[in-house]
């Protein structure tokens, strides 16, 4: 009984980290169609624009099962989608700062849906982000999906 409640208790820790364990990828060069199933003959359900974050739920074979930023879930060929990190803003007028503090000086904003580029890997609560004009500054981590 003593070995089962072991067993239980690292198999739930186990799985609590694979749940936050989020990977992301975005859509490459050219917009791609999502579809409802793991096949082309699958209907079609959206076109997803290039560089959107998708969060990859899983691999079958050549496809890959991913869900948006509305939480919706689709299919899309696993060759279509690309490891550089893209987020999007999901409030008005968020606030890109050249430091990761609330106080350092703004550099732009961005309004809400607006793609940006993760400059580097998410480190605590701030993003370093560049806008596709070049400028990079940091933002809240809470201020944008797909990280």
């Amino acid at each position: 009984m003593r070995g089962l409640l072991t067993f239980l208790a690292l198999s739930t820790s186990l799985l609590c980290g694979l749940a936050q364990a989020l990977e992301f990828k975005s859509v490459g060069a050219n917009p791609v169609i999502l579809y409802d199933a793991p096949t082309l003959k699958g209907g079609k359900v959206y076109v997803a624009p290039r560089g959107m974050p998708v969060e990859l739920i899983l691999t079958y074979g050549a496809w890959s099962k991913v869900r948006d930023m509305a939480g919706d879930l689709s299919w899309v060929e696993s060759k279509d989608l690309v490891a550089r990190r893209n987020v999007i803003v999901r409030v008005s007028n968020a606030k890109v700062r050249a430091a990761a503090d609330e106080t350092a000086a703004m550099v732009f904003s961005a309004d809400k849906n607006v793609l940006l580029e993760m400059a580097e890997p998410v480190a605590g609560a701030w993003i370093k982000v560049k806008h596709k004009d070049g400028q990079l500054g940091y933002i809240k981590a809470s201020e944008v999906w797909g990280n």
